[in-house]
């Protein structure tokens, strides 16, 4: 690792550490738009937490949407990594103290019954590969102060990740229209984000192509086992303290994320 992508990732582990906020990476400590530094940033990160003896258990894909995709600038998504230590049971609550600006989306989550080691990967391929689909909240949260991200900043931070939470009932990917399942978030009883598998890169199948692909150019495939976090299926949305949210994506269920008030309420 590079002494500027080790002075990078020190500064990210200090907000971890602190839970408080850092300055926007971009500029001072990275160049504006260069996305290769940032996950080299990103593999730092990961290395030091791996050393640590967190359990690495699949990667999430992040800017699945053209309309984010357009804002950061950038024309494909971004990913980043799993470890068991983010999985929280289906209902369980979070101690929201633990995050510093949650915000939650909805996902189809992939658990993979085969590796992808293919540096030509297919729909075919992630078909035969899937095991179980399940339906999936992942709150993602961001050391960067304010959620003042570009796409290098989120890309270093691990592609801001957070937590994950996955329901309890698998489904087989041959019983579902991934791109035409809708899906809707609701807080309090009331709908707070609604989407469809078509707005993650036409298809959350797609998507994970995407990313096995990606992985496989990057030196680590996906494997037998791993857990997929495909990209979000409509927008997210900031976390309230105490709130309880409730995602139901049609042919996979419904699962829930529900948060502590926090020391602050």
């Amino acid at each position: 690792m590079s002494e500027r992508s080790e002075r990078v990732a020190a500064v990210l582990r200090g907000a971890y550490d602190s839970r408080t906020p850092v300055a926007p990476l971009r500029g001072d400590l990275l160049p504006v738009g260069d996305v290769d530094s940032a996950y080299a940033v990103q593999q730092a990160q990961v290395a030091g937490w791996l050393a640590a003896g967190r359990r690495r258990i699949g990667a999430k894909i992040g800017l699945t949407s053209p309309a984010v995709q357009q804002a950061f600038g950038v024309y494909q998504p971004d990913f980043g990594v799993l470890f068991a230590d983010m999985a929280v049971p289906d209902g369980d609550e979070i101690d929201i103290d633990r995050l510093l600006q949650p915000r939650v989306e909805a996902e189809v989550a992939f658990v993979l019954g085969a590796g992808l080691p293919y540096e030509q990967v297919t729909v075919a391929d992630v078909i035969r590969a899937t095991d179980h689909l399940l339906p999936a909240i992942e709150v993602v949260d961001s050391r960067i102060a304010g959620w003042d991200i570009s796409i290098v900043d989120t890309v270093a931070d691990n592609a801001s990740s957070g937590l994950f939470v996955l329901g309890n009932q698998p489904r087989r990917l041959s019983d579902v229209d991934l791109r035409l399942a809708g899906m809707v978030l609701e807080h309090a009883g009331e709908p707070v984000s609604v989407g469809a598998g078509a707005a993650c890169l036409g298809s959350p199948v797609h998507a994970v192509a995407w990313l096995a692909q990606t992985l496989v150019a990057a030196g680590s495939p996906l494997a037998e086992g791993d857990v997929v976090l495909s990209g979000a299926l409509g927008p997210m949305v900031p976390v309230t303290p105490g709130g309880a949210y409730e995602a139901r994506i049609s042919g996979l269920g419904s699962v829930r994320a529900c948060f502590s008030t926090g020391r602050k309420a």
